[in-house]
């Protein structure tokens, strides 16, 4: 699904260069949970970027769903960035002045979708994240867990294949962070592959893969058996519910 080979991302600052991404090659299939893990300045939030078609590497293919993404057009990464990924970010990014429905619909209005069938899948996303009861209330009614948890279904609402949330745990208090993070786990096991960017070692530990990266390259890449083995667990109990 996510390929991206062999990718540099440098940064020239006078007589030097910085590699943000240095030689990165990394394949996230279907249906993964993988965390991406480092402290700042590793060049995390620049992969990120760069799989999220926010940015385009120097050099390298990246290749999502086959197609290669870093000879597209500026046209063709927003149709990519609208149709084929939702983004979580730390900070929410909700609008003030609209509620919550309107908040989730946002990005369904740049596919000229009618007005009914927006609202109709913003509702779905909103019930699917446990907010289905709060449609018409603002974001300053509701506390950070909750907003988090309305940007979690603004980018469910167009049903992208991939998420990806960029320290969603980061501005929240460690009980409502494990609520959003269960939620993530939750919408992994019903198929949706996320990619999550985090510093916080502990919370790459309960993603199914761990990829550590470092100086912009790839230091370590590790499969958390235990938490695969949990997640199919409890994929397989909600099936025979």
């Amino acid at each position: 699904m996510i390929e991206l080979k062999h990718v540099y991302k440098i940064y020239s600052d006078g007589d030097s260069e910085i590699r943000a991404l240095d030689d990165v090659s990394l394949f996230v299939g279907q249906g993964e949970f993988t965390s991406i893990v480092g402290s700042s300045g590793s060049g995390k939030s620049t992969c990120m970027n760069i799989i999220g078609c926010l940015d385009i590497p120097t050099s390298g293919e990246y290749y999502l769903h086959g197609n290669d993404v870093s000879k597209m057009s500026e046209k063709e990464l927003a149709y990519i960035r609208n149709k084929e990924l939702g983004f979580v970010f730390q900070q929410y990014n909700l609008i003030p002045k609209l509620n919550l429905i309107e908040n989730v619909e946002l990005p369904l209005i740049y596919r000229r979708m009618s007005p009914s069938q927006r609202k109709k899948l913003a509702a779905t996303a909103l019930e699917r994240v446990g907010l289905g009861d709060r449609l018409t209330k603002f974001p300053s009614q509701l506390s950070g867990g909750q907003q988090q948890r309305v940007s979690i279904a603004r980018a469910l609402a167009g049903n992208p294949p991939v998420i990806l949330a960029d320290e969603p745990t980061g501005a929240l208090d460690s009980k409502t962070g494990k609520d959003v993070l269960a939620l993530l786990k939750k919408l992994n096991t019903e198929g949706t592959t996320i990619v999550l960017i985090t510093h916080d070692n502990s919370i790459a530990a309960q993603t199914k893969r761990t990829v550590r990266i470092q100086d912009g390259k790839i230091i370590s890449d590790v499969i958390n058996e235990d938490v695969v083995s949990t997640m199919e667990n409890g994929r397989k109990g909600a099936d025979l519910t």
